[in-house]
C-alpha cells in the first residue's frame, strides 16, 4: 500500500503542466509529433480539469500495429470498410461533424445486441464531434474480444514489402460462431511464440485436463501467506502456463474470432487480443444496474455495516466451445469455493478451520440466476448442487458491505466504476485491461486478487481479523487494519470523482479520435500537429 501510494503520487507529479510540455512528452514517448488537433484536445483537458495528461501508452499500444501497416490510410480505411459488414460489428460514423450509428449487417445475421456499445461511443464523442474529420469507428457489439492475430501472421504482416491484404482471408465466408469448427483457445494459443508451451498442443491440452471441473479451493492454494501485487491480467502468462486457460471463460466463447488485424473497438482487452479499448457504455451511462447511487431517494445508498466479502451475479462468464468446461469458469469457481456451505478439504494454514466455517463467517457469495445451465456438466441439477444460489440484491444493496468482490463475466466487469464510487472496497480479479489501466493503482484504489482467489482469506484476515466465534480466540488483523481498509475505500472514491469521471472518458476518446483521424488519412504527416 505504501509503495502503491508512492508510485501514484510520482505519476501525478510528472503530468505535463503546459501544452509545450505535453507535446515534448508525446514526442519522447512515441517518437513522432502528436496528431492534428492536439492543441484543441489540450484545451479540452484544461477546461475540464483532466489530471492524466500523458498516460496514454495503452492506447498507443493498441494502435501501433495499424501505424505499422503497409499501405497507410488507404489500407486502414479498407479494413474498416471490410469489417463493417460482419455480424455484431456496428459503425459510429462522423460526417460533417454529425454523428450517427449504423449496422451494415451484410452477412444477414441478426444480432439482438446491435448498437448498445456503438451508441455509447457516439454519446462520448458528442462534445467534440464537430472538430473531427469524416471517419468511421467499427465497434464490437459483444462484450468478448474479437481480434486474434497469430504470431507468424503478425510477423509476416509487419515485415512484408508487399501489400498487406495479399494473404488475408476473405471475409465473405466468415461465420459469426464456431459451430464446432474451432474455438477461441486454439486460435489464441497461436499468438504465442513458436517455442512456447502453449504452441505444443498435446502439452496444452494434457495440463488442463488435470484440473477437475469440481476442483476444491485447497487444490489451487499456495501454502504461503501472500498477496497479489496486481490482477491476473498482469500476472498470468497463458503462453507459458497454458493449462490456466481452463480457468477463464473467455477462451470458451461461442463467438468466432477474427484471425486478421482488423480495427475493432471493444470495452476491454485480454492479453493476446488485438481489439482497441474504449470506455464501456455501462460506465458512461447512468442505470440502476451499473451506477452508484443512481436513485438515492429510494434508498440505493446504504451505510457500510457488514464486515463481509459480497458478490451476486449470474452464471455467465463463458460459452460452450468446446463443451463441458463451465465448471472451471471464473464465476463458478468463486461461488463453488468461496460460497461453499458444506465442509471441504483443507483450511487455513496452522489452524484447523474448514472453508465452510470460514465462508459462513466472512463471505456472502452466491449466484442469483442460472443462465445456459446446460453448459454446466450435469446440467441445472448439478449446477444447483455444486453452487450456492440466493436472492438477487439491487446494486444499491451492495453498499452496506465492506468488501465487494469484482469478477469478470462474459468480459470485463461493468460494475467496477460503481464499486469505486462507493464507500466499500473493491476486490478485483480480472484478465482484462481497460482504458483506465494506467490511471489507477492496485493496493491504493482497490485490492487486486489472483485468478485462483486463494489469498482472499489473507486479505480479510489482514484487514479484519478472524472472530472468536470461528476460532477459540479472536485473531486480530493488523493493528490499524480497518483504518487501512477505509483508506483504500476513500482513495478509490476520490479517484472516481477526479480521474474516473465521464469527462475523463471523453478526454480519452477525444485523443483516440485524433489518432484515428491520422491513421485514416492518406497523408499522415499532414494530419500531424506540426502541419497545423
Amino acid at each position: 500500500m505504501s509503495l502503491a501510494e508512492q508510485r501514484f503520487r510520482t505519476k501525478l507529479s510528472r503530468q505535463s503542466k503546459t501544452l509545450a510540455a505535453a507535446v515534448a512528452e508525446y514526442q519522447r514517448r512515441y517518437a513522432m509529433p502528436p496528431p492534428k488537433g492536439f492543441e484543441k484536445w489540450w484545451e479540452f483537458t484544461q477546461q475540464n480539469e483532466v489530471i492524466m495528461i500523458d498516460e496514454y501508452d495503452g492506447l498507443m499500444r493498441d494502435l501501433q500495429p495499424f501505424y505499422d501497416l503497409k499501405g497507410g490510410g488507404v489500407e486502414f480505411r479498407r479494413r474498416i470498410a471490410a469489417i463493417a459488414g460482419l455480424a455484431s460489428i456496428d459503425l459510429v460514423r462522423v460526417r460533417g461533424g454529425v454523428l450517427s450509428t449504423i449496422s451494415v449487417q451484410a452477412d444477414g445475421y441478426i444480432d439482438t445486441e446491435v448498437s448498445a456499445r456503438a451508441k455509447g461511443l457516439k454519446s462520448i464523442l458528442g462534445r467534440f464531434a464537430k472538430d473531427l474529420p469524416d471517419m468511421d469507428f467499427p465497434v464490437n457489439a459483444k462484450a468478448e474480444g474479437r481480434v486474434i492475430v497469430p504470431w507468424e501472421k503478425r510477423l509476416m504482416q509487419f515485415n512484408s514489402t508487399t501489400d498487406n491484404n495479399t494473404h488475408m482471408q476473405p471475409l465473405a465466408s466468415f461465420r459469426p460462431d464456431w459451430k464446432g469448427e474451432g474455438n477461441v483457445w486454439d486460435a489464441w494459443r497461436r499468438t504465442c511464440p513458436p517455442d512456447s508451451t502453449a504452441r505444443k498442443l498435446f502439452s496444452s491440452i494434457r495440463s488442463g485436463m488435470q484440473i477437475s471441473s469440481r476442483a476444491s479451493l485447497s487444490s489451487l492454494t499456495s501454502p504461503q501467506f501472500t498477496f497479489s501485487a496486481n490482477t491476473p491480467y498482469h500476472d498470468q502468462s497463458f503462453c507459458d502456463e497454458p493449462h490456466l486457460h481452463y480457468m477463464q471463460g473467455h477462451f470458451f466463447s461461442d463467438w468466432r474470432t477474427l484471425g486478421e488485424l482488423y480495427p475493432v473497438m471493444s470495452p476491454a482487452r485480454a492479453s493476446g487480443f488485438a481489439d482497441i479499448k474504449i470506455p464501456s457504455h455501462y460506465y458512461y451511462g447512468s442505470t440502476s444496474r451499473y451506477t452508484y447511487g443512481w436513485d438515492a431517494e429510494k434508498g440505493e445508498v446504504m451505510d457500510v455495516d457488514k464486515d463481509e466479502i459480497f458478490w451476486r451475479g449470474a452464471t455467465t462468464g463463458g460459452g460452450n466451445e468446446p463443451a463441458g468446461f463451465a465448471g472451471m469458469y471464473q464465476r463458478h469457481r468463486a461461488v463453488r469455493n468461496l460460497g461453499a456451505s458444506v465442509d471441504a478439504s483443507g483450511g487455513l494454514r496452522h489452524l484447523s478451520i474448514s472453508y465452510a466455517t470460514l465462508n459462513k463467517e466472512i463471505m456472502d457469495i452466491a449466484f442469483m440466476k442460472a443462465t445456459n445451465p446446460a453448459q454446466y456438466p450435469g446440467g441445472l441439477e448439478n449446477l444447483m448442487k455444486d453452487h450456492r444460489f440466493a436472492e438477487g440484491i439491487p446494486l444499491g444493496g451492495h453498499w452496506k458491505y465492506k468488501y465487494l468482490l469484482d469478477l469478470d463475466g462474459m468480459s470485463y466487469s461493468g460494475r467496477f466504476m460503481a464499486f469505486l464510487a462507493s464507500d466499500s472496497v473493491p476486490i478485483k480479479s480480472t484478465v482484462y485491461e481497460e482504458f483506465f489501466g494506467e490511471w489507477i493503482e492496485p493496493w491504493l484504489h482497490y485490492i487486486p486478487l489472483s485468478a485462483g482467489y486463494e489469498e482472499i482469506y489473507n486479505i480479510y484476515s489482514y484487514f479484519s481479523g478472524i472472530s472468536s466465534e470461528v476460532v477459540e480466540q479472536h485473531i486480530p488483523g493488523a493493528p490499524d487494519g480497518d483504518a487501512k481498509l477505509h483508506r483504500i475505500a476513500l482513495a478509490g472514491k476520490q479517484w472516481k470523482r477526479t480521474i474516473g469521471r465521464k469527462l475523463d472518458m471523453e478526454a480519452y476518446v477525444y485523443r483516440l479520435a485524433l489518432e484515428w483521424a491520422r491513421l485514416c488519412s492518406d497523408d499522415r504527416e499532414e494530419m500531424s500537429m506540426n502541419n497545423n
